[in-house]
């Protein structure tokens, strides 16, 4: 794809997410859905492969489908309170109905099946960009209409995508289905919370952006894209296998690190408000979670590959690998847990 092209593809996907997070009309905020949905499809089908081709149409449908639920959504909340405005979804079957379509749009559970095969499809980091970008959108519209929405329906699907998040990726073998799912099970915890405290979804998803940006940055300089790749990872880059497996260990939320602060404001939370069956469910689906991580981890630190003496010396003599972006993103997934206070002030 030439560069020009390329240009135009991610100015549209990076203009229709501004644009829906910052209108206040439900016309303005459908447009920009469907100008990021338009400029994405060529990135995931641009290796002209036909697993690519297959993901990027299983995502057209998906999200056009969810684009015309939002749609119709919002026309009948107009059409019975007199207004386009996306704060005032006050007409209660428009209000279910947005919030099926905005499950539909981040993959929550149980309108989750298109996320792992299209990211499966996708190349790494087209799979990054649809784990991370691609959930600004449809979170700032859950944010705006959060005063309208239903507790009981983000709370069961947020007990249910955590849920099926951990249990879906119990048997996976490939790194990219393994982040979908890890993806689900985060998303859940985000629409736990999101009908209760606002400012613990955003740091929930700040969080979530800088773990995920983190992990995969790591899959793509050390090309794993199975389990069986990153015990390879070692040969030439030891500080990026420590780095990595300390990532994973950040995604399960163990306590010393960055991603134990979501999990912790959450379920205390949820315990403060009362709800304590979906707390528990919660805690015990991360275990499930925390189980692949740890997997991960094994094979990538504690196993070696079959090698010969010249691979176990191969890291010495290889380039540069790590970027700063990995470096910085990777610091904050490990580090941030001690600024918890500030953060939260």
């Amino acid at each position: 794809m030439s560069p020009f092209i390329l240009t135009i593809i991610f100015s549209s996907l990076a203009t229709g997410t501004i644009i829906t997070m910052t209108s206040y009309h439900w016309l303005m905020a459908w447009i920009g859905l469907e100008m990021n949905t338009l400029a994405i499809i060529p990135i995931i089908s641009t290796t002209h492969h036909p697993r690519a081709t297959e993901a990027s149409t299983k995502y057209f449908l998906t999200q056009a489908a969810a684009s015309a639920l939002i749609l119709f959504s919002s026309m009948t909340n107009a059409w019975h309170t007199g207004s386009w405005d996306i704060t005032q979804m006050l007409f209660s079957p428009s209000n279910t109905m947005l919030t099926m379509a905005l499950a539909m749009k981040l993959g929550l559970a149980p309108l989750h099946f298109w996320l792992p095969e299209v990211i499966q499809g996708s190349t790494m980091l087209t799979a990054f960009i649809i784990t991370t970008w691609q959930k600004l959108a449809p979170m700032s519209l859950i944010f705006l209409t959060m005063n309208s929405m239903s507790t009981t329906i983000l709370l069961l699907m947020g007990v249910l995508s955590s849920l099926v998040g951990g249990w879906g990726g119990l048997n996976q073998t490939q790194t990219r289905k393994i982040m979908a799912y890890s993806s689900i099970a985060h998303l859940g915890w985000m629409a736990t919370i999101s009908s209760i405290m606002t400012n613990i979804l955003i740091l929930n998803l700040t969080i979530y952006l800088i773990m995920t940006t983190s992990m995969f940055f790591s899959l793509i300089i050390s090309k794993s894209k199975t389990i069986q790749n990153t015990a390879e990872t070692w040969t030439f880059s030891p500080m990026l296998t420590i780095m990595m497996m300390l990532s994973l260990l950040s995604l399960g939320g163990l306590p010393p690190l960055t991603g134990f602060v979501p999990k912790w404001l959450v379920m205390e939370e949820l315990i403060l408000q009362n709800f304590n069956l979906p707390a528990i469910l919660m805690a015990m689906s991360s275990l499930l979670s925390l189980f692949f991580y740890l997997r991960i981890s094994y094979t990538a630190t504690l196993s070696l590959s079959p090698n010969t003496t010249q691979m176990k010396f191969k890291w010495r003599f290889y380039p540069k690998t790590t970027t700063t972006l990995t470096s910085s993103t990777t610091t904050m997934t490990i580090f941030l847990l001690p600024l918890t206070p500030m953060i939260l002030l």
